[in-house]
């Protein structure tokens, strides 16, 4: 598999570096080079079969950030992946809100390099596995899986669905509390996006910010349930919901 890719900077020097190492890696394909942003934009728009951008930030007449939120209003976020470069590491909130798939900071090695090449081979690799997949799997096979990948910490991690115990809203942010782990992992996404994701799969939303695994719950009460210590209280949106799910306790 060769990932079509482009790179993307206004400094000669470090443009140059970038292209280098792409042009050391097997597995990359450079299809062009540009010294801004609005040029590898016309770019997209004419290239449906590219996959990656070496990008960097802090650019005149359009920013790397807002080049990667253009990618993201067409719908392309998906097939088309930015790692951003850049020499501001102020940037790397900036870079997980446009759901980067990595951060490299200038002066960055060829080994920096390669680390951020293999995570963009491993979605890629992934991304053809799951299309695959799609095309000969049941839906109803698909729906039963025992596993989700989410994006955390700039990686896609596998998440066992058996090992979550519940899930917390942070804004544009959700926490999953795993068992026998006590730091939570933190993603950005929506709890409205996960619902729909773990509805089929043994979840239960039962209030604004909570989804909760219904295996995991230990108790339950008149407007709250228990995981474990954890008490949660059920919303009047959710109550509905939570009344079909505590029949079977009954």
């Amino acid at each position: 598999m060769r990932i079509n890719c482009i790179a993307v900077d206004d400094e000669p020097v470090a443009l140059k570096l970038v292209t280098t190492y792409i042009e050391q890696t097997p597995f990359l394909n450079l299809i062009a080079t540009y010294t801004n942003a609005v040029e590898a934009l016309k770019a997209i728009h004419d290239q449906p079969e590219l996959q990656l951008l070496f990008l960097d930030i802090r650019m005149a007449d359009l920013s790397g950030v807002e080049l990667a939120r253009i990618i993201e209003q067409t719908g392309r976020n998906k097939s088309l992946r930015v790692i951003f470069t850049t020499a501001y590491d102020q940037y790397a909130l900036d870079g997980f809100k446009v759901d980067a798939l990595d951060y490299l900071l200038k002066p960055f090695s060829f080994v920096d390099f390669t680390k951020s090449a293999n995570k963009a081979f491993e979605y890629f690799k992934l991304l053809e596995n799951n299309k695959e997949n799609a095309q000969i799997v049941p839906a109803k096979e698909r729906i039963e899986k025992d596993y989700i990948y989410l994006k955390v910490d700039y990686q896609l991690v596998k998440i066992q669905i058996t090992d979550i115990l519940y899930i917390e809203g942070l804004k544009d942010y959700v926490k999953i509390f795993l068992k026998n782990q006590n730091k939570a992992l933190l993603t950005l996404m929506s709890l409205k996006n996960l619902e729909e994701r773990l509805s089929a799969l043994g979840f239960i939303r039962i209030h604004r910010s909570f989804i909760v695994a219904k295996s995991a719950v230990t108790a339950i009460a008149k407007n709250t349930l228990q995981i474990g210590e954890l008490t949660i209280p059920v919303t009047e949106q959710y109550k509905e919901a939570f009344n079909d799910f505590t029949k079977d306790w009954v």
